[in-house]
């Protein structure tokens, strides 16, 4: 039932308050909320929109990511809350904005520090997405299991996160990853680039900022697909208020998650 209703509640404050808007923003609809950040009236009317409703369905925290914006205390709930619902009301707003229709609403459900639940809602296509931990990740209703990527690296599909590496860091990263079939940046909004993994479209992506709301939902997408989203210490990733642990590699199984890292960091196997 709470599977259901989520997805409900993301596509209906989608219909409402997002996709009237999109290729339709009126002059004074888009903001910066932070030097090269944008927000709109679509993520802040979505993420009232989600925040009420979800309290209704089960009264913990909503840590939104407008919400912590306007309050950074509030992504505290993640470390004294036992449960806390996580929003992204729309992921990839820079494509939002500028009308290309890499965008997708977000919500998980994080009991003890840990995702459980998630949900992601591309409405542009009219995709959802949804896990629960220990029980498996779906695609429109149908159950999405990852094959490996195969023992062939020069074959692999990637994309490397660079905006915020440092460029030396980024320099090295760009050398060792010239082993790969394909690399690129992505597509700036973490609610498309997971589901490629969990779909078979990537093989892995290297995150280095990690804001809880953005790969909350997709870590837990993948790896109940099959797939392993660990920091680049091999710990599980966990959600944790901004200004955390940076450096999250996603892939499509251990073993390919193992290799790539061992490439990117110039390791030995």
């Amino acid at each position: 039932m709470l599977m259901e209703k989520v997805a409900e509640i993301l596509a209906e404050a989608s219909a409402e308050a997002v996709e009237p808007r999109f290729r339709a923003l009126a002059a004074g609809e888009v903001m910066e909320k932070a030097p090269g950040e944008v927000v709109t009236v679509a993520d802040r009317e979505a993420e009232q929109i989600i925040t009420r409703r979800l309290r209704e369905l089960l009264p913990v925290p909503v840590v939104g990511e407008e919400a912590v914006a306007a309050d950074p205390a509030l992504a505290r709930a993640l470390l004294s809350e036992p449960a806390v619902w996580l929003v992204d009301p729309v992921d990839g707003t820079s494509n939002f904005v500028a009308g290309r229709p890499d965008f997708a609403v977000m919500a998980s459900l994080v009991r003890g520090g840990q995702t459980v639940a998630a949900w992601i809602w591309q409405p542009v296509t009219g995709t959802a997405y949804a896990a629960e931990l220990g029980s498996g990740a779906w695609r429109n209703g149908h159950q999405l299991t990852r094959t490996p990527a195969g023992d062939a690296p020069e074959k692999w599909r990637g994309v490397l996160k660079s905006r915020f590496l440092e460029p030396a860091e980024h320099h090295r990263l760009r050398t060792n990853a010239r082993v790969f079939g394909h690399l690129s940046e992505g597509l700036r909004a973490a609610g498309i680039e997971y589901p490629q993994i969990a779909d078979g479209d990537q093989d892995f992506i290297l995150y280095w900022r990690t804001l809880p709301w953005d790969h909350s939902p997709g870590s837990l997408l993948v790896t109940e697909a099959g797939g392993t989203s660990a920091r680049l210490d091999g710990t599980p990733y966990h959600p944790e208020p901004p200004g955390g642990r940076d450096g999250l590699l996603v892939a499509s199984d251990p073993a390919t998650w193992e290799r790539t890292r061992a490439i990117l960091l110039g390791t030995p196997t």
